[in-house]
């Protein structure tokens, strides 16, 4: 599960000691809400599947999914489909591929979502294995699913904001300044990232 109220909480006090700018937002804007996703690989697949659509054409095709394959399938039951039937659940020629390149690396035992490395940098490399999913899309599962303390999406267009915002700089900064903004938030960067959504557009700022 992700981060806990408590984590988080304790987490940006923690930060806002070495950052007076933290604590000067967390104190207009408040504490976050925890952003909390299940484990496994369905998590990714749906990941996946909402890929550049909307909320709710991601949930409808999330939905005709379920009802072929049934609720929880595993991997094989996709695997085993064709290309008409994905199709008429919505899903297109390049998601099909990013699906199936899931299910055949957990079918096959090649990434174990019950066991990825403790290593960040090493289990978001073992989770761009998958077609279709890059650092972005990694850090975001390491964070809302398993609640890995120290993740610092820096390419995310809201965090980029949010720092910004919260550090009161004159231009949003580039991914490789964000990331070197947050290392001495070391290791308490996943809840100040959580802490940068909270802020990003936050009338209170």
């Amino acid at each position: 599960m992700g981060l806990t109220a408590e984590q988080i909480r304790t987490s940006l006090d923690e930060v806002a000691v070495r950052e007076p700018a933290i604590a000067r937002a967390l104190a207009l804007a408040g504490y976050p809400e925890p952003r909390i996703r299940p484990t496994g690989y369905m998590t990714m697949l749906r990941t996946i599947v909402g890929q550049q659509v909307s909320v709710a054409a991601a949930a409808s095709m999330w939905n005709k999914l379920e009802a072929e394959l049934g609720a929880g399938f595993a991997p094989a039951a996709l695997l085993e489909r064709d290309f008409d039937t994905l199709r008429a659940c919505g899903l297109s020629r390049q998601k099909q591929g990013y699906a199936r390149s899931l299910c055949e690396l957990v079918h096959a035992g090649e990434v174990d979502f019950d066991d990825l490395p403790d290593d960040d940098e090493e289990a978001i490399a073992e989770l761009v294995k998958i077609k279709g999913i890059g650092r972005w899309s990694a850090e975001i599962y390491l964070l809302f699913a398993e609640g890995r303390p120290d993740i610092w999406p820096a390419g995310d267009l809201a965090v980029m904001a949010g720092i910004g915002r919260i550090l009161g700089l004159p231009d949003r900064p580039d991914e490789k300044a964000t990331r070197a903004l947050a290392e001495p938030w070391r290791p308490h960067r996943g809840a100040t990232a959580i802490f940068t959504w909270h802020c990003y557009n936050n009338p209170a700022l």
